[in-house]
């Protein structure tokens, strides 16, 4: 076989234990560095001061996010990403904690 196709059948035998749960090592997660807050926050249909309150953010933070003062650190950026996705899930997350 070429080494083009070992690569990939080694990089096809990762994915695959990754996916299992079996491998921990080797894998980045990519956090993009901007996300658009405001439309974030738009669609939940949430005020600037309710979907602080809600998502555990401080008001003034979410303002300065969405005003461009200031981004969001990488944690925010990630529960931010989540919010965008799936906010019923975070919203169940955090009413069971």
């Amino acid at each position: 076989m070429s080494r083009a196709g070992n690569r990939l059948l080694q990089s096809i035998r990762e994915a695959r234990a990754f996916a299992r749960g079996e491998a921990t090592e080797g894998f980045v997660v990519h956090v993009p560095e901007d996300v658009d807050v405001k439309a974030i926050r738009m669609k939940t249909g949430l005020s600037q001061e309710r979907f602080a309150l809600r998502y555990g953010f401080s008001r003034a933070a979410v303002r300065d996010w969405e005003q461009g003062r200031r981004q969001p650190g990488q944690a925010a950026r990630v529960l931010l990403l989540v919010i965008k996705h799936n906010p019923k899930a975070v919203a169940e997350a955090l009413d069971a904690a």
